[in-house]
């Protein structure tokens, strides 16, 4: 691990090691292999079904994850997966996970699922990309997993097996027998092939029996986590997956190190950068409970865990820190060197209120599916500037770019992120060509391509990287552009106050008015009435003071902990014209308000006894919407 402190050390890493070091692994199996021949005795992957400090653990070595990968991938290949075909995993953090992981890499491409999603979603991503097998849960007391794999391969019947990963062999024999007994039954039948993960990768001899290849091509497919709406599938390279593996080993972590990761592996944080990195570094990796974060108990026993496996680095999310923050630090927590946190911004305050608790520094860092993930991260051995994602990690440029213009904005002006680096497939970064159209600026003078972000920031004088909001975020009062990161850093200023999304709302004068919608810290009490308020001190432009504040009991979030603003938008529409309709008497209410994938979002109307279209019509014409008749009941 060399020092990695200022922009002038990351220029002096890239001199010393161009990119691709002639001395790293080329894909993901030799980067298992690697850490086999390096780190083999050491423990490398350890997963806990409970969150309790106590409860029973699986530990695997780097040699026995070298050689169960290399039993899955077999298992694979026997089932017809060649390099062109799609594993798919609907999977929540598991041992089998890891396996499944590296192995569908190492036979053809992966392409983790989230489980939250909807059984149309996941069908809809198995069709896009062609999932020739599925690796999912058994059924299971307390889970809907495999109820909605079910369901998607009913609407996917191109998927031709199934591997059921049983969670209950983590349990202890008893507890077994009465999980066995408690399974509920699936009503729906599919046409794949189902066959137990366990049992079929035992029967495979621990070195593949087929050539697996070096050569750089696509591995793997990930939908989009973030906060736009319906999920596009991005498809990332070899060669992008091992570089964020490679900057982790070479300036973050060594095989001293333990990870603890309750981030989900579906995404590319949690799989391409955390585990990547661990399996470069030969750092130990700890995934507590398949939910991670969302398990069961794991809030209030974190610490303690972190005590049990004398975690080195915490990694976490915005939303986490605001879960922990609200409860004691409860354990010998002195292992912990730093946090790294990333998926969103992280509130100024957030940010000390965790130092001052934890007296542990935070490590913002920032990335993108789209660029295979790590893009910034702010120095681990150097200045840490709260507020800012730190500096671009060696061998990736970060431009700031006009998007009315196209030129480069000067230091401290605001414009759009926009990223090169080995991460980035340049014009084929979604699996559907026509999302790639507007998805590059071009280089100068054949220079490459470079990928928008959609993320609006600036840099500083010193190479800090700061965002500001998202391009389609912005909120547009009657032409003038609110960002809405001003108003949810000034609410989140309150120390009553953990998280705050900022939309805008719909208006028939200004197009848009800035509203708010806030969650408090846990037993706080303060009102809408209070918080308008503190928001009218302490925002300094009249026009981005909320015209409405909420309090929610949670507000909406992706796995990985972004605040979900379609889900924001979808109810201020709803309640803007809710409010509109009672204020004009007219029969209507809003039904529904959906993503269309050709016509955005679209707010579906519902029509009462006495409807008045003529009035309706007119009303609806002063708001720049997009609607349609709810279908009738």
């Amino acid at each position: 691990m060399v020092a990695f402190a200022s922009v002038a050390d990351r220029a002096a890493i890239e001199a010393h090691t161009p990119w691709p070091p002639a001395d790293f692994p080329a894909t993901s199996w030799q980067m298992v292999q690697r850490a086999a021949d390096q780190f083999g005795a050491r423990r490398g992957v350890t997963f806990q079904l409970l969150s309790d400090p106590r409860a029973r653990a699986e530990t695997l070595t780097w040699s026995q994850v070298r050689d169960k990968v290399g039993q899955t991938a077999n298992l694979l290949r026997s089932l017809g997966v060649s390099e062109g075909d799609t594993v798919a995993l609907l999977l929540p953090n598991c041992t089998e996970m890891v396996l499944s992981y590296f192995a569908a890499q190492t036979a053809g491409i992966v392409c983790p699922i989230n489980p939250l999603l909807e059984p149309e979603q996941i069908a809809s991503i198995l069709r896009e990309t062609g999932a020739k097998v599925l690796v999912t849960l058994k059924s299971m007391p307390s889970s809907d997993v495999a109820q909605k794999a079910a369901l998607a391969l009913v609407l996917a019947p191109e998927v031709e097996t199934v591997l059921e990963v049983d969670l209950a062999r983590y349990l202890p024999f008893f507890k077994r027998i009465i999980a066995g007994f408690m399974r509920p039954k699936l009503d729906v039948q599919h046409q794949a092939k189902v066959v137990d993960f366990t049992r079929a990768i035992a029967a495979q001899p621990v070195d593949p029996v087929f050539e697996v290849g070096t050569h750089d091509r696509v591995a793997s497919y990930f939908h989009t986590g973030g906060t736009t709406g319906l999920p596009k599938v991005a498809q990332q390279r070899f060669s992008g997956i091992t570089y964020n593996a490679w900057v982790g080993a070479h300036v973050l972590f060594t095989e001293r190190d333990v990870m603890m990761c309750p981030l989900p592996l579906f995404h590319v944080f949690g799989s391409v950068v955390v585990l990547g990195m661990a399996t470069a570094s030969g750092a130990e990796l700890v995934l507590p409970t398949p939910a991670g974060y969302r398990g069961k108990g794991v809030f209030d026993n974190f610490w303690k865990l972190i005590a049990r496996y004398r975690a080195t680095f915490l990694i976490t999310v915005p939303t986490a820190i605001s879960a922990l923050m609200q409860r004691p630090v409860d354990a010998d927590i002195s292992s912990l060197k730093l946090a790294i946190s990333g998926s969103a911004a992280l509130p100024v305050e957030l940010y000390k209120r965790f130092e001052d608790a934890a007296g542990l520094t935070i490590c913002e860092g920032y990335g993108m599916t789209e660029a295979t993930c790590l893009v910034a991260v702010n120095p681990p051995n150097g200045p840490k500037k709260i507020g800012s994602v730190g500096i671009a990690v060696p061998h990736t440029k970060i431009r700031v770019i006009d998007p009315v213009t196209q030129f480069p904005c000067a230091v401290g002006e605001v414009g759009e992120i926009c990223v090169q680096s080995p991460g980035v497939f340049p014009g084929h970064t979604y699996t559907e060509d026509a999302r790639n159209a507007d998805l590059f600026y071009p280089g100068a003078d054949g220079q490459p391509l470079w990928l928008r972000t959609g993320d609006l920031g600036k840099l500083d004088a010193d190479g800090y990287i700061f965002i500001t909001g998202r391009s389609k975020d912005l909120i547009i009062r009657g032409g003038h552009n609110i960002d809405p990161a001003e108003i949810e850093e000034a609410l989140a200023a309150h120390p009553e106050v953990a998280f705050v999304g900022a939309v805008g709302q719909p208006d028939p004068h200004a197009g848009e008015l800035p509203c708010a919608y806030v969650e408090l810290v846990r037993d706080a009490t303060i009102t809408p009435t209070e918080l308008t308020a503190f928001a009218r001190k302490h925002i300094a432009e009249r026009a981005a003071v909320p015209r409405h504040i909420e309090v929610l009991d949670e507000l909406p979030k992706t796995a990985v902990g972004k605040i979900f603003k379609p889900a924001l938008r979808k109810l201020a529409i709803q309640r803007v014209l809710d409010e509109a309709f009672k204020h004009a008497g007219l029969a209507a209410t809003v039904a529904l308000v959906e993503e269309d994938r050709k016509r955005g979002l679209v707010t579906y109307i519902a029509r009462g006894d006495g409807f008045d279209e003529d009035a309706f019509r007119a009303l609806m014409g002063r708001y720049a919407l997009v609607w349609d008749w709810a279908p009738a009941s």
